[in-house]
């Protein structure tokens, strides 16, 4: 009886804290889910892999998503932007690979940044040394409101919706 005991007191003890580090990694379960925008631009396939955070009722533009500071454009880790072949955004290449996608919200204007570390979580170790290209971009009214935010690719235009607004950039 007594070693009944002590197995099932070893098993608690290892399978609990296996149980909890499996119920992290299910993201979906976040309160900013995973999204995904996909798309075939020319010959190239083009991802975006972001987590979509929602208004709640919460002022966004230049409170929860400060103007003129660094953004990981999301929640959660960085955005994703990856592409198989070169494209060329507003004008400018940018090679085949993987980036994180950062953006620098502003009222009038906003920057987009395509930094060549992708892997990370927010914008807290953001190196602009390491930013692979930037690109302007004017945010306008959306067409109707998003309560989450999300990434549209539609005929080589690329936007980001939330809220009220909507940013986008040309693609080739």
């Amino acid at each position: 009886m007594k070693s009944i005991i002590v197995v099932s007191v070893l098993f608690s003890l290892v399978a609990l804290p296996l149980c909890k580090v499996a119920a992290q990694e299910d993201k979906s379960a976040r309160p900013s889910p995973p999204a995904e925008a996909h798309a075939k631009i020319g010959d190239n396939t083009v991802a975006i892999y972001y987590s979509s955070p929602a208004v709640k009722d919460r002022v966004i533009w230049g409170d929860l998503v400060p103007y003129g500071k660094v953004w990981r454009t999301g929640a959660n880790e960085a955005t994703i932007f990856e592409t198989s072949g070169d494209l060329m955004i507003n004008g400018q290449k940018l090679p085949a690979g993987k980036y994180g996608l950062f953006t620098v919200p502003g009222e009038k204007e906003w920057t987009i940044i395509f930094n060549s570390v992708w892997d990370q979580w927010g914008a807290f170790k953001y190196d602009a040394a390491k930013d692979v290209l930037r690109i302007q971009a004017k945010p306008e009214k959306s067409a109707s409101f998003n309560e989450r935010m999300k990434f549209e690719i539609t005929d080589r235009v690329i936007s980001l919706l939330w809220e009220n607004l909507k940013v986008s950039f040309m693609t080739k």
